[in-house]
């Protein structure tokens, strides 16, 4: 739904700001039902703030930037890629180790892009 809703987008930069405005009101809505469980640290903030409002929102505004230029297909094709290279990011930097199920799973879903990528070029 985010790339249907963001092909549009004139402005993604202020379209992504007011995504995530709305999230977080989302989050104070619910809040008194986790309020128990919540454990608020200053580093905890900290980091919240940088990786979700900074990083993920830079790349959410580069996001709906891109989809000005490609097709729906082409952008569920890269969508598809987000989790292999979210743990290879892991295996990488912090080194998280490589399971028999990360492997699996990125044959299956390369092997769908590459099936896609040939469907395309028989068209």
């Amino acid at each position: 739904m985010f790339t249907l809703l963001g092909k549009p987008s004139i402005t993604p930069p202020l379209d992504t700001t007011a995504n995530f405005l709305k999230a977080l009101l989302l989050t104070s809505l619910l809040l008194p039902w986790f309020i128990n469980n919540l454990i608020l640290t200053i580093d905890g903030v900290i980091l919240a703030i940088i990786f979700s409002a900074i990083t993920s929102g830079l790349g959410y505004a580069i996001w709906y930037a891109a989809l000005r230029i490609i097709s729906l297909s082409q952008a569920a094709i890269f969508q598809l890629l987000v989790p292999i290279i979210a743990a290879s990011t892991g295996i990488i930097f912090i080194g998280e180790p490589i399971k028999t199920h990360f492997i699996v799973a990125s044959i299956f879903i390369l092997g769908g892009i590459l099936m896609f990528i040939k469907a395309k070029r028989a068209e």
